[in-house]
C-alpha cells in the first residue's frame, strides 16, 4: 500500500481539521485538496507553522502518542525578556494545571526569526519589550507552550512550529503544502520506528535489572 505524506505551513486562524464547525473560521479544507489524510497531532488555531498529514495510521499513532517522545520545535514570541531563572524553569519542567512538563530544550534567540507578518498582527504594548525563544519539546499537551511560558511569567504572543523530527518549513510559504520526498519519508520512518524499538528494548532491559 502506498501512503500519502504531506507537510503544510498553517497560517494563523486556521483550524487544524477538515470539518467546519463555524462558517467564519477556515480549516485545512480551504488549503489542502488531498483526500483521506489527517493531521498528526494538532496545532492550535491561533498558532502557525508546520503540520504533518498522512493516511498512515501507524505512523500517526507513533508520532502523536506522548510515550514515544518525538521532538517538536517552536519559535515563541513572549512578552518581556525572560531571565536565566525563567529559562531554567522551562528547561527543567513547570507545573501547568495538574501536570509537570518534561525537560525541554529552551534558548533565548539573539534575533527574531525570519517570518512573514502575521495577519492579524500581534497585540503588544509599546512600553513592553518582547523576545523570541526557541523551544523543543518531546510531548504535546493541549496549549502546552503557551501555558509553560505563562507559568514563568512571560505570556506567549506568537507561536510558530518550525520543525517536527527532521522535517522543517524549509521553502514553504505560509498557506502552502507539498508531498514529502521519498528520502524524507524514509528518514521519517527510520526516526519513528527505530527510536520506538530502541525505547522498548531499553525498557525491557531496565525491567530485567530491577
Amino acid at each position: 500500500m502506498t501512503y500519502k505524506y504531506i507537510i503544510f505551513y498553517k497560517p494563523y486562524g486556521v483550524l487544524c481539521q477538515f470539518t467546519r464547525d463555524t462558517p467564519e473560521r477556515q480549516t485545512l479544507q480551504d488549503y489542502i485538496d488531498v483526500p483521506n489524510v489527517y493531521p498528526v497531532g494538532r496545532l492550535d488555531w491561533d498558532s502557525e507553522g508546520l503540520v504533518l498529514l498522512t493516511d498512515n495510521g501507524q505512523l500517526q499513532h507513533r508520532l502523536s502518542n506522548p510515550k514515544f517522545g518525538h521532538e517538536r520545535s517552536y519559535w515563541v514570541q513572549v512578552e518581556r525578556i525572560p531571565d536565566e531563572v525563567a529559562l531554567s524553569k522551562l528547561r527543567s519542567g513547570v507545573e501547568i494545571q495538574d501536570y509537570r512538563t518534561k525537560q525541554a530544550k529552551v534558548r533565548l534567540l539573539p534575533n527574531q526569526p525570519t517570518l512573514p507578518e502575521r495577519d492579524p498582527p500581534i497585540r503588544f504594548r509599546k512600553s513592553v519589550d518582547t523576545a523570541w525563544l526557541e523551544m523543543t519539546l518531546s510531548e504535546g499537551k493541549n496549549r502546552q507552550v503557551r501555558r509553560m511560558t505563562a507559568a514563568v511569567g512571560f505570556p506567549t504572543l506568537r507561536l510558530v512550529r518550525f520543525q517536527i523530527a527532521h522535517l522543517t518549513l524549509d521553502t514553504l510559504q505560509m498557506g502552502e503544502w507539498r508531498h514529502l520526498t521519498s528520502l524524507e519519508v524514509n528518514l521519517l520512518h527510520n526516526s519513528v520506528f527505530t527510536s520506538c524499538k530502541y525505547k522498548q528494548s531499553a525498557k525491557k532491559m531496565s525491567y530485567r535489572k530491577s
